[in-house]
C-alpha cells in the first residue's frame, strides 16, 4: 500500500506540473509551424526591434519593464499588445515611447565655444591640406556629435563630400542616432538658422534631415578591444574617457594619436584635458584640441 500510495503521489504532482505548464503555453502565441513561447512583453520587444533597430533586451528587463508598464498604463493601455498598436498610428505616443527608454542622453552643439573653435579654426587649417576630410566620431551616443559635425562640414563643402564615421559599444545608441528624431532639450544649443535649415519639426520632436543622415555611417565598435582605423584628420570623442581608468586613458591616447595622419586633431570634452599631451605625441592647438606631431 505504502508503494502505490507514493507512485499516486507522484502520479498527482505529474499531472499538476502538466496542467500548470498547459495554462503556461495557454498564454502563449503560436508562431508558424513551431512554437514559440512568447509573453506580452517579449512579443513587444520583437516588435519594437522590428519597427526600430532598437533591441530592448539588452536592458535590465524588471527596471525597463517597469518604466514602459507605467507609460502605457498611464496613457489607459491593457498590455504592452494594445499599446504597440496604438504606437504604429500616433506618432506623438511613439516619441515619448522612445523618450521613456532612452538612457543615453547628449546634445548637439555641446559646449558651442568649442565647436565654434573647430568651425572657425581648426577645420579652415585642415582643409588647407586635404580638400576631403576623413572624420571619426568615436562614442558617438545618440548621434548628436556627428551630426553635428557634418552641420559644421557642410559650411565648407557639399553635402555630397561630407563623410562621418559614427561608432558605439551601444546597439541600441545607434540604432535611436539612425532613427534622427530628438527633443527640444537636444537641440538647445542649435543656433535658429542651423535648426530650421537641417530639422524638421515633429510635434514636441525635431527630426534631422535626410540629407545630413546621409552622411554620416554608424558602425559598432569597442575603444578598448577592438582596433582603430588610420589616417584621420579629425576624431571627436568627448565625455568618454572620464569614465576609464587612467591606464585605460594612456592606451587609449596612442591609439588615437596612430590613427591619426600628421598633423590631425584629436578633440575632446570640456573635462578631458591631456595634462602631458607629448607624452603621447601631441601638441596643443586650443583648448581640448589636440594636434598629432
Amino acid at each position: 500500500m505504502g508503494i502505490l500510495k507514493k507512485v499516486g503521489t507522484c502520479l498527482s504532482l505529474f499531472f499538476y506540473f502538466c496542467f500548470f505548464t498547459f495554462s503556461l503555453y495557454c498564454m502563449y502565441e503560436r508562431k508558424g509551424r513551431g512554437v514559440f513561447c512568447m509573453s506580452d512583453y517579449q512579443q513587444f520587444i520583437a516588435n519594437v526591434k522590428r519597427k526600430t533597430g532598437i533591441d530592448l533586451a539588452l536592458y535590465k528587463e524588471a527596471q525597463m519593464k517597469r518604466r514602459l508598464t507605467s507609460l502605457y498604463e498611464k496613457k489607459g493601455f491593457k498590455n504592452f499588445d494594445e499599446f504597440f498598436r496604438a504606437m504604429n498610428h500616433d506618432q506623438a505616443l511613439f516619441h515619448e515611447f522612445l523618450d521613456r527608454m532612452t538612457i543615453n542622453v547628449s546634445e548637439f552643439f555641446r559646449n558651442a565655444k568649442r565647436w565654434e573653435v573647430l568651425e572657425k579654426k581648426i577645420i579652415p587649417k585642415l582643409l588647407e591640406k586635404n580638400k576631403r576630410l576623413k572624420v571619426w566620431s568615436a562614442a558617438c551616443s545618440t548621434g548628436e556629435e556627428p551630426y553635428t559635425l557634418a552641420i559644421i562640414l557642410s559650411k565648407f563643402m557639399p553635402l555630397s563630400q561630407v563623410s562621418v564615421l559614427a561608432t558605439d559599444i551601444d546597439d541600441n545608441a545607434m540604432a535611436r542616432a539612425k532613427l534622427g528624431i530628438y527633443t527640444e532639450r537636444s537641440l538647445q544649443e542649435v543656433p535658429e538658422d542651423v535648426k530650421k535649415k537641417f530639422f524638421v519639426k515633429e510635434g514636441s520632436h525635431y527630426k534631422i534631415i535626410d540629407d545630413i543622415k546621409r552622411t554620416v555611417t554608424f558602425k559598432k565598435h569597442n575603444l578598448l578591444a577592438d582596433p582603430f582605423d588610420t589616417n584621420f584628420d579629425l576624431i571627436v570623442c568627448r565625455n568618454v574617457l572620464i569614465y576609464f581608468t587612467e591606464e585605460a586613458k594612456h592606451e587609449l591616447y596612442l591609439k588615437f594619436n596612430r590613427a591619426l595622419r600628421p598633423g590631425g586633431i584629436f578633440f575632446v570634452g570640456s573635462t578631458e584635458q591631456i595634462f602631458n599631451p607629448t607624452a603621447y605625441g601631441f601638441e596643443v592647438e586650443d583648448t581640448f584640441f589636440y594636434r598629432k606631431m
